[in-house]
């Protein structure tokens, strides 16, 4: 029995380190990456608040339209000398008073103030999806650069520790050689040294992929970035159709791809809609109101005024002149007791309804200092845009130069590489041969490492070039 909850253990221990191995051996692809942050970041998640937000300021200008209908009910206490407010007689007593009422009021015409908003409104959802779009379209361009330069540490790493195997490698010959008297034991030294220096590049590398593998990470909001890791996928460098084009073509295509123009035009938009809103209010507004109420009152205690009565009830005053004094009438057939409080409230209600013009005639200034500030945001919207347009036209431009430039680095790279490979392979032969000392040789193996990083180098740096130009043009990355 014993036995049998071991190897259970065991095995449920086995399974979970198979979970755990290969959880840790996921590896993320580009498409992955950019996908996971659209997902979770959260600048694009406050982006997409703000949309939200704008979504519910469109339902307020809709509710502009709409009427404002509320309901009002009182009850109070009148202690002590009070007048009834039904029979309009003083009474020494508590009476309570209940009343309700209903009233409605509709804009019928102000201004057209509340079509421009509700226009203004439509304006900004707009507005804040084109942001949205933007801070998608950031990020994912982070993303990519990030990813590529996770690539370009991984090759460079590759480079260092191949370059290392081989400084191993001559130190092995090269004490064979100074075994055997044929170079001095100084090249030994200078070999040596090589090794050292290529342990420490080697180090330095992989410093420099674990700082971009967790900035990469960061970006994507994982916290675990030690296990963190791409796919090693081979970039090719490939001849994308967008080289092919001018940059006044990108040019005319970003205007009509890229969210940052389309954010100004919006917000251009959204300001002539602010200058009409603010003259609305030199325009008289129409109201139409409606109103309904009722009223009910009761007492704790009924006073009789029935003037045959021995005692009666309240002396209201003196005759003037006279010792008489004046009594109430007889109001007990009248009064009695006061009515039912539901049927009081049938008898006492009433309605009121009309029409309320308002004519703006002064009051401040207030009026035209809204439609002048209007106006003045109006023209820096103005502004921005013009703006906003002509730093496309540079970036793009920009960016085509940069692209042309890259691939004309990573070709010269190409060549540059191909003329240190056949001049440290000389080297080498040179060396092995004692017509060339440790010290040469390591300069011309530190000018083909060099060589081959700069290849890297400008490779990768091609491809971003290239990805930033196919954004301008409206390729986006998660769909390459």
């Amino acid at each position: 029995m014993k036995k049998t909850f071991v190897s259970k253990i065991i095995l449920i221990f086995a399974l979970f380190s198979g979970l755990v191995s290969n959880a840790q051996a996921k590896k993320w692809t580009l498409q992955e990456c950019v996908q996971y942050a659209l997902d979770n970041n959260i600048s694009i998640k406050q982006a997409d608040l703000d949309s939200q937000v704008a979504e519910i300021d469109k339902k307020d200008a809709f509710g502009n339209f709409l009427p404002s209908i509320n309901g009002t009910a009182v009850h109070s206490w009148n202690i002590g000398l009070n007048q009834n407010i039904t029979t309009g007689l003083l009474e020494n007593q508590t009476v309570q008073f209940t009343s309700a009422g209903l009233n409605a009021n509709i804009d019928i015409y102000r201004g057209l103030q509340n079509i421009n908003r509700m226009k203004k409104a439509r304006l900004s959802i707009i507005a804040a999806q084109y942001k949205l779009s933007k801070m998608k379209d950031d990020v994912s361009l982070n993303v990519a650069n990030a990813f590529l330069q996770i690539l370009f540490n991984k090759e460079n790493l590759k480079v260092q520790k191949e370059q290392l195997q081989n400084n191993e490698k001559q130190k092995e010959r090269t004490k064979a050689l100074v075994d055997a008297g044929s170079v001095p034991r100084g090249d030994l030294l200078d070999i040596d040294a090589t090794v050292a220096s290529s342990q420490q590049s080697v180090i330095v590398a992989e410093n420099t992929l674990l700082i971009s593998k967790l900035s990469l990470a960061q970006l994507l909001q994982i916290e675990n970035f030690q296990d963190f890791d791409i796919q090693d996928n081979d970039y090719e460098v490939r001849e994308s159709e967008v080289m092919l084009q001018t940059p006044s073509a990108i040019f005319e295509k970003a205007k009509t791809e890229r969210s940052e123009l389309k954010i100004a035009k919006a917000n251009l938009e959204i300001a002539e809609k602010d200058v009409q809103i603010a003259r609305g209010a030199y325009q008289p507004s129409l109201q139409g109101f409606y109103s309904f109420s009722t009223r009910a009152s009761y007492s704790d205690r009924i006073v009789d005024y029935n003037l045959n009565s021995q005692n009666p009830t309240r002396v209201i005053g003196v005759v003037e002149g006279t010792n008489q004094n004046v009594i109430t009438p007889n109001l007990s057939p009248i009064l009695g007791k006061p009515a039912p409080i539901f049927d009081q409230f049938s008898d006492n209600k009433g309605h009121s309804f009309g029409f309320q013009l308002n004519i703006p005639i002064l009051n401040g200034l207030s009026a035209r200092n809204n439609v002048e500030r209007s106006k003045v945001a109006l023209e820096r919207s103005r502004t921005v845009y013009s703006q906003q347009e002509l730093d496309l036209e540079r970036n793009v431009y920009t960016a085509f130069t940069d692209a042309k430039g890259a691939l004309k680095s990573y070709e010269s790279a190409l060549v540059a590489l191909e003329a240190r490979t056949e001049a440290f392979n000389y080297a080498k032969e040179k060396f092995d041969v004692g017509l060339m000392n440790a010290f040469e040789l390591n300069q011309a193996q530190t000018l083909y490492v060099n060589a081959q990083s700069e290849v890297l180098r400008t490779k990768f740096d091609y491809i971003f070039r290239v990805k930033v130009l196919e954004f301008y043009f409206g390729i986006p990355i998660q769909k390459q």
